[in-house]
């Protein structure tokens, strides 16, 4: 039973869309992929007009995106490359993720919260990422990279699961990693950082 005047499907919402676009800093296009998969099998119903998701055409489209951009962050050149071209795309996919699972209502709240909420957890997500890709670029000349880039992927696939399966546990757990990314980023730029004179 839920308290008076709490929406428990606009919270579910709202935690799912917020996992889900911390998942696309991670990878742009796998967790829209999976939200089309999940729209297509009837476990989530984006909004009206985001309805398009959970089609066909869309599913083959962000597949083949999925693909090409898991296999080009394996290329240790072009992984730093993606990760400063993507970042807008990362958080324009983080709000769009997240306004397509808000109710319609008010345009301009809703696209404010998807904004804030949903871009704002996918860039922070990207961002931090793309410190430690660059820290590892540094530090094994790239090698350490295409595991970096798998690990990536493979978090962005479960991340994505957990959230249409817990929402809530899914934005906690990306919040906890997502803290521990960025001490560790901050503790090993400290240690490269040349000493001050």
């Amino acid at each position: 039973m839920s308290a008076p005047g709490v929406d428990l499907d606009l919270l579910r919402n709202a935690a799912l869309g917020i996992a889900l676009a911390a998942a696309c800093g991670l990878r742009i296009f796998l967790p829209l992929t999976v939200l089309s998969v999940a729209s297509l099998l009837g476990w989530v119903h984006p909004a009206g007009d985001f309805s398009w998701i959970g089609s066909g055409g869309a599913l083959t489209v962000l597949s083949v995106a999925t693909v090409c951009e898991v296999v080009a962050y394996h290329v240790s050149w072009l992984d730093n490359l993606l990760d400063h071209v993507g970042a807008p795309f990362a958080i324009a996919a983080g709000t769009m993720m997240a306004a397509s699972l808000l109710p319609t209502g008010d345009p301009l709240v809703r696209w404010t919260i998807a904004a804030i909420a949903g871009g704002g957890a996918s860039g922070v997500v990207h961002l931090s990422l793309a410190a430690l890709r660059q820290i590892s670029s540094l530090t094994t000349g790239g090698f350490a990279n295409p595991l970096l880039a798998l690990g990536e992927a493979m978090g962005s696939l479960l991340v994505s699961l957990v959230a249409l399966l817990a929402p809530v546990l899914a934005v906690a757990g990306v919040a906890l990693v997502v803290g521990m990314l960025l001490r560790r980023t901050w503790r090993r730029r400290a240690e490269t950082a040349p000493p001050l004179r």
